[in-house]
């Protein structure tokens, strides 16, 4: 029983320095770009008032890689206005069955942390853009 209480608190302090690393990391990100997020950061990146668009993705899929360099450009073009992370369905698959990710390339935009849209598929960049901007 104590052994519980005492890893619950750990668990706690550990997600509180996590979320404070990441809260360092994107106020020092000099340049815009797309933020490779982990399980344990990706609570973190959805704590702004800015919209947060996610790319759920992996290595081996080919649209997933088509649309790779549009996220970089759309982070170029509304940066300071919006948020761009990516997560590797391989690497973090918790993350990815928490949003019922089933397809890939997926994307999900957030606004206040709560998810505001999903889509899915190489959809290219003015239809991504343009749900971007209605977040904004």
């Amino acid at each position: 029983m104590f052994w519980e209480v005492t890893a619950t608190k750990e668990d706690e302090e550990l997600e509180k320095i996590k979320e404070k690393k990441m809260t360092e990391m994107m106020k020092s990100q000099q340049k815009p770009g797309v933020v490779k997020l982990t399980s344990s950061t990706f609570n973190g990146f959805l704590k702004t008032d800015l919209p947060v668009v996610v790319d759920f993705w992996a290595d081996w899929c080919m649209p997933c890689r088509i649309m790779a360099p549009v996220m970089e450009e759309l982070a170029e073009e509304f940066g300071g206005k919006a948020l761009f992370g990516k997560v590797n369905v391989d690497e973090n698959p918790d993350v990815a069955s928490r949003y019922g990710i089933m397809s890939i390339p997926h994307f999900l935009i957030f606004k206040n942390g709560t998810l505001a849209e999903k889509i899915v598929g190489a959809v290219g960049r003015d239809p991504l853009a343009n749900a971007v901007k209605k977040y904004l």
